[in-house]
């Protein structure tokens, strides 16, 4: 009995963790993620959006200008869930690259990357 308990323990801890709707917790690589929204083609390709800028760090947290807050990553799904970014949505749509999603669902404009490892 002892030796199935300890099976099912050593299962359990090796099992991947899973949100609530089933996508896999994970977490952003830590750094600086800077924002930007896409220009034209008669000025800049990117404009920056500096207020919307953020550092990723352990335990799943960010800082910003505004404070600091946690965020949680289910699949390709990225939210802040405390802080003075909270229920801002995105879509992981690469290693260190997030997307805006708009209030209705849709991919929105701005982007963020990340753009250094340093905190």
């Amino acid at each position: 009995m002892r030796k199935l308990i300890a099976l099912i323990a050593v299962l359990a801890a090796s099992a991947p963790a899973h949100g609530l709707n089933g996508g896999m917790l994970k977490t952003m690589p830590h750094g600086r993620y800077e924002c930007a929204l896409p220009g034209d083609a008669t000025g800049p390709a990117w404009t920056s959006v500096p207020d919307e800028s953020f550092v990723l760090s352990g335990a799943s947290s960010y800082r910003s200008e505004a404070g600091h807050g946690t965020y949680i990553l289910k699949g390709r799904n990225f939210t802040f869930t405390r802080g003075p970014f909270k229920g801002r949505n995105f879509r992981r749509t690469g290693n260190a690259e997030l997307q805006s999603i708009e209030p209705e669902g849709s991919l929105g404009r701005m982007i963020c990357i990340r753009v250094s490892s340093t905190h």
